[in-house]
Order: structure tokens, then C-alpha cells, then sequence
């Protein structure tokens, strides 16, 4: 038993640093915050238990109900929109031209610009007088080009652009996926007369269909959760008529703007289960698209 015991102790010393970590710094905040959610928390004073009443007044909150509308308006297009375009960049990527790893890291670098670097850039790309984009569209002979961040119309196709910007990283994923699928399956594809679009199809997609996968969910997280840009980019927030007014400005506005850190947990809460539920939705769906070699 001795040595049993001995082997427990040492294993949980060398793993001290993660589980305790986990413990103080992941676990601990979670079940505070549950209990927070259920309290009337105005930061400077003690909590006080109200019991369902935050989660009650989410019912009826029309901020609530438009800031969910906008995250999901704004997930569902920039999703689909940077899984297609990442594919086909992955896709040309993976072909053998000169200059290969140029092109790569093009595509790469604007990942590493930090978010709020990105969004003064974009911000004065889109200015509606000198911005570079209204001034390429004058020059082609568009004489009043789009209020990119002032239009209820273009605020979030404005965001979902700018989202485009850090499609490198999930590239980067989709290239080592390509790299994955064995030569052996595109040389039959092509004894049997398959087409480059029925290769694509039948060979390629299913090959990376994990990784599609894996990519999906990280958007979703990622979605669901955006703060930095939109925050960045509307100095007037929340930008012309709430249309970019997120969940998690809406989550930030609460507990550091108004300080109902009861309120603010009840939503962190409510969208840590609207991810949890939408990753289980995708992983149930995924189970006759996504094909793992092997199995």
C-alpha cells in the first residue's frame, strides 16, 4: 500500500500545477459565478439570494432578446461564409507553385495582428470619406459608396468583412488536414474518370471533414462570444440602432457599466448553455457527414 500511496503522491505533485490551476482559477470561479447568478450582486455590497429572478427578468428583457438576435445573425453568416472561403484557400494553398510559402504566410501574419490593432486599421478602412475601401469603389466609378460602420444596413456586413481578417488560423488547420489524405485515394478517384469537382467532392471534403468539423465548433465558441472588434470599431456603441450589439457587450455592459455582476453571471450561464447545446446540435449532426479514417 505503501508504494501505492507514494506513486498517488508523487503523480498529484507533478500534476499540481494543472489540477490545481483547474481548481482555483477554472472550477472554483464557475461555481462562484452559478451562485452569483442566482443573487442580486451589486458588487459593493454582499450578495442576496433572489433565487431565479435574474434568470425570470431574461424573459422579458428586450436588450437581451436583440443582443441574441444579433450574435446569431452574425454567427450564422460568418461561419458558413469563413468555412467556405478557408477551404478554398486551403485548397489553392496546398498546390505546388513557386512562391508557395509566401502565399502562405500572406494569409497567416494578420492572425498574429492583436484584435484591437485590427480594428483601428479597419475602422479608417472603412471611413466613409478616406477610408480605402470608399475611395477603390470611387475609383471604379461608385459615387456614393457604403456608410460601412454609420448603416444599420452595412454595420454587420462590415463585421463579418473585417471577421474574414483572421481566417488564417483555421487555414493553417485545413492545410495539415489536406496534407493528411493519402495520395493513393485521388490516383483511383482518377482511374475511374472522376472530374477535379468530383474529387473534390467525393475525396477531398470527406478527407478534411474532421477538421471541418473541429473548425465549425471553434467558430461557434468564437461567435458566440466576439467582444473585441465590434467594442473597437463603435466608439458610439452600441452602433447604429443595436444592430451590433453582441451577447457579450451585453454580458461586459452589465457587470462593469451598470454592476449587476447577478445579472451579468446569470448570462454568462445562459450562453455557456447555448454552446454547450449548439456544439452537442453539430456533433450530433455531424455523424453521417464527418468520415475518420479507420473507423
Amino acid at each position: 500500500m505503501r508504494p501505492a500511496r507514494h506513486s498517488l503522491f508523487t503523480g498529484l505533485l507533478w500534476t499540481a500545477p494543472w489540477w490545481l490551476g483547474f481548481l482555483l482559477l477554472l472550477a472554483g470561479p464557475m461555481v462562484i459565478s452559478l451562485y452569483i447568478s442566482f443573487c442580486d450582486y451589486p458588487l459593493l455590497q454582499p450578495p442576496v439570494f433572489v433565487g431565479l429572478a435574474n434568470y425570470q427578468q431574461l424573459v422579458h428583457d428586450a436588450v437581451f432578446h436583440k443582443a441574441v438576435w444579433n450574435t446569431v445573425i452574425y454567427a450564422s453568416t460568418a461561419i458558413p461564409v469563413g468555412t467556405v472561403l478557408a477551404v478554398l484557400l486551403a485548397i489553392l494553398l496546398n498546390q505546388r507553385v513557386r512562391g508557395q510559402a509566401f502565399f502562405r504566410a500572406c494569409i497567416f501574419v494578420p492572425t498574429i495582428v492583436p484584435l484591437v490593432a485590427a480594428g483601428v486599421v479597419w475602422m479608417w478602412m472603412m471611413n466613409p470619406e478616406y477610408g480605402l475601401l470608399s475611395t477603390s469603389l470611387r475609383t471604379v466609378g461608385v459615387a456614393q459608396p457604403p456608410l460601412w460602420l454609420e448603416s444599420p444596413r452595412w454595420a454587420m456586413v462590415s463585421l463579418v468583412l473585417v471577421s474574414l481578417w483572421f481566417i488564417g488560423s483555421p487555414v493553417v488547420i485545413y492545410l495539415a488536414g489536406l496534407q493528411e489524405i493519402p495520395e493513393e485515394l485521388y490516383e483511383a478517384a482518377k482511374l475511374d474518370g472522376a472530374s477535379a469537382s468530383r474529387q473534390l467532392w467525393h475525396v477531398t471534403l470527406p478527407g478534411i471533414s474532421p477538421v471541418i468539423l473541429f473548425n465549425v465548433i471553434m467558430g461557434i465558441i468564437t461567435s458566440w462570444q466576439v467582444f473585441a472588434l465590434p467594442y473597437m470599431m463603435w466608439r458610439t456603441r452600441p452602433g447604429p440602432d443595436r444592430v451590433t450589439y453582441f451577447y457579450t457587450m451585453y454580458l461586459f455592459d452589465n457587470a462593469f457599466n451598470y454592476l449587476k455582476m447577478g445579472y451579468a453571471s446569470a448570462l454568462a450561464w445562459v450562453q455557456f448553455l447555448i454552446i454547450l447545446a449548439l456544439t452537442g446540435l453539430v456533433f450530433l449532426l455531424s455523424r453521417r457527414t464527418v468520415h475518420y479514417r479507420g473507423l
